[in-house]
């Protein structure tokens, strides 16, 4: 059996970073600014 391919492959973050990031996004309509800012309050600095 095949495994698919990582979709995340290659990022400089854990997919599990990526997929919170984008829910807060999409979720709540925040800028990347807020993103990043809610995100640096968890302690995950990204740029």
């Amino acid at each position: 059996m095949a495994h698919a391919p990582n979709p995340y492959r290659g990022f400089r973050y854990p997919a599990e970073v990526i997929q919170h990031a984008v829910w807060l996004y999409h979720c709540f309509s925040l800028s990347l600014r807020d993103v990043e800012t809610i995100l640096a309050a968890r302690s995950i600095v990204v740029s």
